[in-house]
């Protein structure tokens, strides 16, 4: 792993209290910002949340899809994890936590928007991070990149109607131009980038021009999600300063989500005999979110300064810090799979 990547958790925190700090001194600076939108995108948001993707999506190889046959119980798991149990568990944590428990703390409008939050981060399986977490865990490189692709291409026609269901459900107004244009702007048109853009640089004899692509993009990847979570911050500075109880308990069924996706998904895997490296990424895989879409499609559909938003935000927060935790339990629970 390059430099950034080992210590990405102490960059994405600084840049949390370098957007807060920026957000409290200049919050003209922010405002403005915050009004550069057309049809409700946030064009700085949406250039550095293109910047970050990209790359990544170049990384998708199609051609792997070919052999997923051959081992199909790792790619079953993950896809009844992902479109199956993690939106539907998400959403009625979001309905118990903040219809029920937090009710006395959080006003009815401020709480539906948390759950809306909450439901499009579990509506939206990692894409990007996933190549991380699997060499994290040595995982079959291959493999992961057919999941993901699959999940992408899944993701297109079913991120949409699931996520209109769920914030129907959870009472919120769902505006369908908008959220699908969120999906074409951060998933279909990113992912045909990648693709074509893959197929110009790879040769099945040479893979250097791809491999040189990726290696001087992935800076430039990882700067676009610094420079995203310094605006997002930036943005909600004065809401966090002011409600440090609400990032509390946005924060705490979102990690009782994430914790209780991944046992599910770990004793799924053990209980199929997976190899395990095919196991830890297939775990991690559910578990994870594309927080990058999250936040995209929060900012559209409720606003820059929502409790959507700032919702989608707490999930970048505690995203990095709790995937490396189940990390280490994968890696220490090695000896409990075959080899």
């Amino acid at each position: 792993m390059g430099f950034f990547e080992r210590y990405l958790s102490v960059w994405v925190g600084l840049c949390i209290l370098t957007g807060m700090l920026l957000g409290n001194l200049l919050p003209e600076l922010f405002q403005f910002i915050a009004r550069l939108e057309v049809a409700h995108v946030n064009l700085p948001v949406a250039i550095f949340i293109w910047v970050m993707i990209f790359p990544m999506m170049v990384q998708v190889d199609f051609s792997a899809i070919k052999d997923i046959g051959k081992k199909p119980k790792g790619l079953a798991l993950t896809l009844v994890i992902n479109w199956l149990i993690k939106p539907f568990t998400m959403a009625a944590l979001g309905w118990l936590f903040f219809r029920v428990l937090f009710v006395d703390w959080v006003d009815p409008e401020t709480a539906t928007e948390y759950i809306a939050g909450m439901i499009l981060l579990g509506v939206a399986p990692c894409t990007a991070m996933v190549f991380v977490w699997s060499q994290l865990t040595k995982g079959d490189a291959n493999y992961t990149l057919a999941q993901v692709s699959i999940n992408d291409i899944i993701m297109i026609f079913a991120f949409a109607p699931i996520a209109a269901f769920l914030l129907g459900v959870s009472d919120v107004t769902v505006p369908w131009d908008t959220l699908l244009l969120s999906v074409v702007l951060y998933v279909l048109i990113p992912l045909i980038a990648g693709v074509l853009t893959r197929r110009a640089l790879d040769r099945p004899d040479n893979h250097e021009r791809l491999q040189s692509f990726l290696n001087t993009t992935k800076p430039i990847s990882i700067a676009g999600l610094l420079a995203t979570v310094i605006l997002l911050f930036g943005f909600q500075a004065e809401v966090i300063l002011q409600q440090p109880l609400a990032i509390v308990l946005i924060a705490i069924p979102l990690l009782i989500q994430t914790y209780g996706i991944f046992a599910i998904a770990f004793f799924g895997a053990k209980a199929l005999k997976l190899p395990h490296n095919i196991a830890g990424p297939a775990c991690l895989i559910g578990t994870s979110n594309f927080f990058e879409l999250a936040v995209a499609v929060a900012i559209s559909l409720f606003g820059l300064q929502s409790g959507a938003a700032l919702a989608t935000v707490v999930g970048v927060l505690v995203e990095v810090p709790v995937m490396l935790s189940l990390v280490a339990i994968i890696n220490r629970s090695r000896h409990w799979f075959p080899a």
